[in-house]
């Protein structure tokens, strides 16, 4: 391979080098975007429909800037730590693939290598800034920005499900963002990648709006469409995948079935139990039995702390014959699971990671219309399913059912398809 032909590969087939190092969805399409983010001079913003691997091409875009301008230094911002951990992890594969190290021969004359490699920050040996600055740095917004100066600022995803229910959230995002021109280099550029969620969030600030929904990049067939559509909130589809902000939906969960036989949860081994330690939230328990592409759910709810009705939970599991608990320790640091444990249950401890909305609209939406609450639940935790919106003062109940919903999805072969 010569020298032109490698920048050739790179300057006008960007998703055929994608194919190569493994991302062989990529089409045309990405190769236009990967070639705006590595070759444009204005800021720009890109927005994309859920799905359309924008992250991908933002991936190659920062292996492509390092390898041909590898003086210049590149910041990479998500929304967390791990979000950004994510993507540094890939661009770091993309480096070194074997095809990269054959295009760094071509064009520089040495096969490219890593020479600094974390979480957070890349470099390579193509680098000669006597600084010793790594090349490619990646941040949260929650980082500190003090001091930091580079050439050029990648901004992925930065807005999420949170700017779209808080708007403090959506404030601190605004204000992260508009710090960056603090530390932009004279003549750098800073590009954004991802979904709008609000119509005020952070993508209201962003210059140069180029815009990809769901029905423009064909990179989601019709039936795909469709089966998303149905799992999720219209406000939230028109968000993601149209690209537009419409009115959020006040009920979400509706028409419950009651009634079901109780024998139907009986010798399940899905117990889940969220716990109150005081103010207005509730204690709710909650089994769930998966027969047949149904949900038989038994739930009950307390508007008293955990403490004050273990036994009764006790008691609930030992008439079903159930199974295991499970128990989230966000809270509480284990200390439920260990005090139940005490008292002869099994425990399974998990810590929970998933928004909690977007739990509930995820698994307990899309499945909604297989779940049948037997005779004996409480009143009072399916009117709280019922209830629940965005708003919603108490989500104990439907929190509850919908982690136990997403355990058995989880645990079958048959899944719809989600699409975040």
């Amino acid at each position: 391979m010569t020298r032109n032909e490698a920048i050739n590969i790179l300057s006008e087939a960007s998703h055929l080098y994608g194919h190569s190092v493994g991302f062989t969805r990529l089409t045309e399409l990405h190769n236009n975007w990967i070639s705006s983010m590595v070759y444009g001079e204005r800021d720009k913003s890109l927005q994309a429909h859920r799905g359309s691997f924008k992250t991908t091409c933002v991936s190659i875009a920062l292996a492509e800037i390092m390898l041909q301008f590898p003086n210049e230094k590149i910041m990479f911002m998500r929304k967390t730590d791990n979000d950004v951990k994510e993507v540094i992890t890939q661009t770091q594969k993309i480096l070194v693939h074997p095809v990269t190290s054959v295009i760094s021969k071509a064009v520089w004359g040495v096969p490219i290598r890593l020479t600094e490699a974390s979480a957070t920050k890349l470099s390579t040996n193509l680098t000669n800034d006597p600084r010793g600055t790594s090349q490619l740095v990646g941040m949260g917004i929650g980082g500190s920005l003090t001091g930091k100066h580079f050439d050029r600022i990648f901004t992925d995803d930065i807005v999420n499900v949170k700017d779209r229910i808080s708007k403090a959230e959506r404030e601190h995002t605004k204000l992260i963002y508009q710090e960056l021109r603090n530390i932009i280099n004279r003549g750098g550029r800073i590009f954004n990648t991802g979904t709008p969620w609000h119509e005020e969030d952070c993508f209201s600030l962003m210059p140069n709006p180029e815009k990809y929904d769901c029905y423009s990049t064909g990179l989601i067939s019709q039936d795909e469409l469709e089966e998303i559509r149905m799992g999720m909130l219209g406000s939230l589809f028109a968000a993601n995948y149209e690209l537009k902000h419409i009115a959020s939906e006040d009920i979400i969960f509706f028409n419950p079935q009651i009634g079901g036989d109780p024998a139907k949860v009986e010798q399940s081994n899905y117990c889940h139990i969220d716990a109150a330690y005081g103010g207005a939230d509730s204690t709710v328990f909650t089994i769930c039995r998966k027969t047949d592409g149904k949900y038989y759910v038994f739930g009950k709810l307390w508007n008293q702390a955990v403490d004050e009705v273990e036994d009764q939970i006790i008691e609930w599991r030992k008439r079903f014959n159930a199974g295991k608990i499970y128990c989230e320790t966000n809270a509480d640091k284990g200390l439920l699971a260990k005090e139940l444990r005490k008292k002869g249950e099994r425990v399974i401890q998990y810590h929970e990671d998933e928004n909690k909305f977007m739990k509930i609209v995820t698994y307990l939406k899309r499945e909604w219309k297989n779940v049948v609450f037997v005779a004996g639940t409480d009143e009072e935790y399916i009117k709280q399913i019922c209830d629940f919106n965005e708003r919603a003062e108490h989500d104990d109940a439907p929190d509850s059912l919908a982690s136990l919903i997403r355990i058995l999805w989880n645990r079958t072969d048959n899944r719809p398809m989600l699409n975040w």
